[in-house]
């Protein structure tokens, strides 16, 4: 019994991914109601169920914004796989912190950014002003959406019924 299910809040806003027991459980204990099903068939010993692929909350339910992960591949994807100092493209960017973590700077969204090898040696543990470097874009948390969140899922042809509900549209 492995599939994914998208969860629908309410207002047919997507909130996440459950597997299909949990799928069931909601959907049976009528927390749930089915929107879409799957083209699979769930076999008991007595009865016979069709898998549901997208299932819709009963009750409306408040989550905070969910944000992206601070990971070395966001930062780049940020900023364009740029360097934020000389604009340049290139191959082999480093993390570079614009206030220095040993003068105070943080480990965050605001304070990473993308440098290439050169202008980073260049500003090494300097602020921006001793090293007489600008920044091409100043840097920012960026917004998870509905397109980086569940695009991994459609892949998956079973999972195609999910488009009406993401606002992808068909292909």
């Amino acid at each position: 019994m492995d599939g994914a299910v998208l969860v629908l809040n309410q207002n047919y806003e997507p909130l996440n991914v459950c597997n299909l027991p949990r799928a069931f459980r909601l959907v049976f204990g009528e927390k749930a109601e089915v929107v879409e099903y799957d083209h699979q068939m769930i076999r008991t010993p007595r009865q016979e169920f069709r898998a549901p692929s997208v299932i819709r909350l009963q009750h409306h339910i408040r989550r905070p914004r969910p944000r992206v992960k601070l990971t070395r591949r966001e930062i780049f994807a940020r900023d364009g796989h740029r360097c934020q100092y000389c604009g340049r493209q290139a191959g082999d960017l480093t993390l570079d912190h614009v206030i220095p973590r040993h003068r105070g700077g943080a480990h965050s969204w605001e304070n990473l950014v993308a440098a290439c090898k050169p202008c980073n040696h260049r500003k090494g543990g300097k602020t921006l002003e001793e090293a007489r470097l600008r920044l091409v874009r100043s840097p920012f948390e960026p917004r998870s959406d509905v397109y980086s969140l569940f695009t991994p899922y459609l892949s998956d042809e079973r999972n195609e019924a999910w488009r009406d509900y993401l606002f992808l549209g068909r292909n």
